[in-house]
């Protein structure tokens, strides 16, 4: 004694001539409901998504950092720029202002709003470390011309070959980033030993730059204290800005 529908009972008609009955899905929970199209008012508990990672580094320890940066490449490359002591401010003074806010002002700062992680913060990042890319570029025409002005030979030194070797190094790792970690058409973002690679080959050059920094001002004055005024901030931003 089926159910009636027009006629004869369910249980007496042929199962190829019963009315079909599709399966409906619960939008809300994908489970697949096969009461006649009855809803069960079951409900099966979502998988919970996997958290994402919060970001590495905190708003405010952010805001403070940059501040620091900012701070430290304005005083320190304008102490490194007018070495040695009395010189003033000349033309050559723009080669090392223009390092360290290289360096230290944009390259730095792009490593750590990266640390912020999404979107919009990777290309900040991408465009902070551009733009220390085009200040580095700078600082070497400075010291280029500076040389041809005073008739000197080029590249004749080892902190003028390190230099050179790194911004090449520099160079070599933001081109990378461009084009094989874009967020928009990288064809390696989502590659993690691309992007393992492009962090610490990024974060060797920041600091042989640094260091290459600290050689210069040791070439421009011997003056303990004024070395250790540049070295120190520099040394005390590793752990606490790059890693």
């Amino acid at each position: 004694k089926g159910d009636r529908i027009f006629g004869p009972a369910l249980d007496t008609v042929p199962i190829f001539a019963q009315p079909m009955t599709l399966p409906l899905y619960n939008r809300t929970t994908n489970r697949k409901n096969t009461n006649n199209g009855h809803n069960t008012n079951e409900t099966t508990p979502t998988p919970p998504m996997a958290k994402a990672n919060g970001p590495a580094m905190s708003q405010s320890r952010y805001i403070v950092t940059l501040s620091g940066i900012a701070l430290f490449t304005l005083l320190g490359g304008y102490t490194t720029a007018t070495q040695p002591e009395g010189a003033g401010w000349r033309f050559f003074s723009y080669h090392p202002f223009l390092m360290i806010s290289a360096f230290v002002g944009m390259m730095l700062s792009g490593a750590v709003t990266k640390k912020l992680g999404g979107y919009t913060n990777t290309k900040l990042h991408a465009k902070m470390g551009m733009a220390g890319l085009i200040m580095a570029y700078g600082g070497l025409y400075v010291i280029y011309q500076n040389k041809n002005n005073m008739g000197k030979p080029h590249f004749t030194s080892n902190h003028s070959l390190a230099g050179i070797i790194c911004l090449i190094g520099v160079t070599t790792v933001g081109m990378a980033g461009g084009i094989f970690l874009h967020p928009d058409f990288g064809i390696a973002k989502t590659n993690k030993r691309f992007r393992f690679v492009h962090f610490w080959c990024g974060r060797i050059f920041i600091m042989m730059g640094w260091c290459i920094c600290l050689n210069g001002l040791q070439k421009l004055t011997t003056d303990v204290t004024t070395q250790a005024m540049i070295g120190v901030p520099l040394l005390l931003m590793v752990p606490f800005a790059l890693f």
